[in-house]
């Protein structure tokens, strides 16, 4: 029962400072898309660039932040010593999780910007079902890690993602891309009279 408890104040925690880099992940995603369709590749590539830097920022500050807290956040939501102990324990892991979610969030966000969509399913498919799901399984019933084992599992998926996303984002080729953007937007238009 106190594992379900440990495990919901870590997801509560998580998903609280998960707001910022989704929200900047939403504004990449519209400003690439904007800056693709308006046929200028060299902005939609600032914006990458722009948002990435961003979200290191956030991503190191929130995560100190956190590590320099850890011995607070059990106390907001559990008066138990038992689950207060667990989750400072599990703060330095939260801590990696924030970065890793921080970079997935903004990466995700390019990748709906270029209408990756389903480039982006394939790999979140991928990173947690082969990569996140085994190793959670692994570190949480054969190493008895249990909750933060899978919380491993979870950054070793994340991990993957990013690292995909990353590579993908680094290799494209942004004046191909803003072609294709505006062919798109060509081929959508009604014929006028």
């Amino acid at each position: 029962m106190k594992e379900g408890v440990i495990l919901a104040t870590c997801i509560s925690t998580v998903v609280l400072l998960y707001n910022l880099p989704y929200g900047i992940g939403t504004a990449a995603s519209v400003r690439v898309s904007n800056e693709l369709g308006a046929g200028n590749p060299e902005g939609a590539r600032l914006v990458v660039g722009v948002a990435l830097s961003i979200v290191v920022c956030s991503a190191v500050l929130v995560s100190t932040t956190l590590l320099a807290l850890r011995h607070f956040i059990g106390i907001a939501f559990s008066n138990e010593e038992e689950v207060v102990d667990y989750v400072t324990r599990m703060v330095p892991v939260l801590s990696i999780s924030v970065i890793t979610d921080s970079f997935q969030g903004v990466l995700s966000g390019v990748s709906r910007g270029c209408g990756w969509q389903h480039l982006g399913a394939y790999v979140n498919l991928g990173a947690f079902y082969l990569v996140g799901i085994p190793v959670a399984l692994f570190f949480g019933f054969t190493m008895q890690l249990r909750g933060m084992g899978f919380w491993i599992g979870m950054i070793a998926g994340g991990a993957t993602q990013v690292t995909l996303l990353s590579v993908i984002t680094a290799t494209t080729k942004w004046d191909k891309m803003a072609d294709k953007a505006k062919e798109r937007v060509f081929e959508d238009r009604l014929p006028t009279q």
